[in-house]
């Protein structure tokens, strides 16, 4: 969905071309993509990206489920980038079977949070368990070159992100920036909590698992709405069903903010009060997160994603009290 942003609203506006009246963005591509300003800081992302998992290869330096989601996230990043450059290389933003006003920004707001988490998780559980050698420094430089590619990916979003007065796709807004957000803490989530023996037979935490899924559909789908520019497939328009997605994900988070560290911590509900009653945490290990650990995150990303959900209804509301 193609907005105008100003100073205090968001207004949906749409271009009509030809006898048929059909709806069509403007998009011009340009050869030359690769010596502009935006081309030359993608050729850094993939250079970055492409760098960090040749090193980390090279001396297989990626056991464990936390190192291959850093492996996967280089290699994700590195392909995506790859075909984002080689479209505009072409001039074929036209023929892309995705809205190109949303596509480039929705990716690099995931690549810099997958980059971010990669540099963050791959020296904490990873690297800082190896011996010192040859392995150890690759390691060690690829996590920089992870940091290099998050950087990269943060300023598109900033070079790129809606301004007052132009007319852009919804995804590059704030409200599409917190939708990226909110699925991506959702992800990292659902990491954490992929051992049932975390919730399972405990109807409160259960409840818990239900909102982090129930509220990352949605949110998934208003992302793929805008995607596949088929926003008006709803029965309802768009910024009413943004407004009442964040006030029911906000209720829904509020309850498992509340029910999720009681369950977790509280002795008197079976939790573990401390990280030295757990006794997964007795021992350090290299690609594992030990119960409480998982626990506490869970609850900071809880808090994390219901702040993002409070902003996004802000400014859902507004979209839909003050559009014009």
């Amino acid at each position: 969905m193609p907005v105008t942003v100003t100073r205090t609203t968001i207004t949906t506006t749409t271009t009509a071309s030809g006898a048929s009246g059909q709806w069509s963005p403007t998009i011009v591509g340009s050869p030359r993509a690769l010596t502009q300003p935006l081309g030359l800081l993608r050729l850094l992302q993939l250079l970055s990206t492409c760098v960090a998992f040749s090193l980390v290869a090279s001396v297989n330096a990626w056991a464990g489920p936390m190192g291959n989601w850093s492996m996967f996230t280089w290699c994700f990043c590195f392909a995506v980038t790859l075909v984002i450059l080689l479209v505009e290389l072409c001039g074929g933003q036209a023929r892309f079977p995705l809205s190109w006003r949303n596509f480039p920004i929705t990716f690099a707001c995931y690549a810099a949070l997958f980059c971010l988490s990669s540099s963050i998780i791959y020296p904490t559980t990873y690297v800082q368990f190896l011996s010192h050698g040859r392995t150890r420094d690759h390691a060690i430089a690829a996590t920089a070159f992870s940091c290099i590619a998050c950087v990269a990916y943060a300023l598109e979003v900033a070079w790129t992100r809606a301004r007052p007065g132009e007319i852009t796709g919804y995804m590059a807004t704030v409200p599409g920036l917190l939708k990226v957000l909110e699925t991506f803490v959702a992800c990292v989530i659902f990491a954490f909590i992929s051992d049932s023996f975390l919730y399972k037979n405990k109807p409160a935490l259960e409840w818990c698992v239900a909102v982090y899924a129930i509220c990352f559909i949605l949110a998934a789908v208003a992302i793929l709405l805008n995607l596949g520019d088929c926003t008006n497939v709803l029965p309802i328009s768009f910024p009413t069903f943004l407004s009442g997605l964040a006030l029911l994900s906000v209720l829904m988070y509020a309850t498992a903010l509340v029910l999720w560290p009681l369950y977790q911590f509280d002795e008197r509900y079976g939790g573990h009060s401390s990280r030295r009653r757990d006794s997964s945490c007795a021992f350090k290990h290299t690609d594992n997160v030990c119960y409480w650990d998982r626990r506490l995150a869970v609850a900071v990303l809880t808090a994390v994603n219901l702040l993002a959900y409070v902003a996004d209804l802000g400014h859902s509301a507004h979209l839909v009290f003050v559009k014009v």
